[in-house]
């Protein structure tokens, strides 16, 4: 299993450090010429999403990326991440990739909790830790998606489709259930291509 991690800017080595840890290879998609190599899913990191939209228009990767995750390939967005996919931004004109039929608001928890820890219940996990940096949170969702985490009745991590998004940083606590989980999307993905191609 290969997967690409967005290494335009953010903490997209922790993930990729995870990652390797479980078993899968991975790749850091840094220019255009990245996105034409072959990779079963994406990770989208935390970081700066103003800075990552920016450069991913600049590096001329935002359309195709785009194409990928529309195509159905899977991707996992964190903090940043997941205002990159959003469809709508509350606290911002900006809009990026548009893939995620939901709404989030930057920075939500303000300056004094702008950062924090918590432990919750993740569908399918059970209580699993979080770690919030800045963190935005899901202010709605489209009938279609699936809530997986609530923190303090706040939406924090949601599945639409081939797309994983949560408001927190998995990849910072030793837990690793959230990448393992979304490993098994990836696999799933891969299946349902070889029975197509056969």
């Amino acid at each position: 299993m290969k997967i690409a991690v967005l290494a335009v800017q953010g903490d997209f080595a922790e993930h990729k450090k995870m990652l390797e840890n479980l078993g899968a290879s991975c790749v850091e998609l840094r220019k255009k010429e990245d996105l034409f190599q072959k990779y079963d899913g994406i990770i989208l990191p935390g970081g700066e999403s103003t800075v990552q939209g920016k450069l991913l228009r600049e590096l001329d990767m935002f359309d195709s990326l785009k194409r990928q995750i529309e195509d159905g390939l899977p991707v996992m967005a964190t903090c940043a991440g997941l205002i990159l996919l959003a469809e709508n931004i509350e606290n911002d004109d900006r809009k990026y990739l548009k893939t995620l039929p939901v709404t989030v608001k930057r920075n939500a928890y303000g300056r004094q909790l702008g950062s924090f820890h918590a432990e919750n219940e993740f569908k399918g996990l059970c209580i699993i830790p979080m770690t919030f940096i800045r963190a935005p949170y899901i202010k709605s969702v489209s009938d279609e998606v699936e809530i997986l985490a609530k923190e303090n009745e706040h939406i924090v991590a949601v599945r639409y489709m081939n797309q994983l998004a949560m408001s927190f940083h998995p990849e910072l606590d030793e837990d690793e259930r959230v990448h393992k989980y979304f490993m098994e999307m990836v696999q799933e993905y891969k299946k349902i291509l070889a029975c197509c191609t056969h």
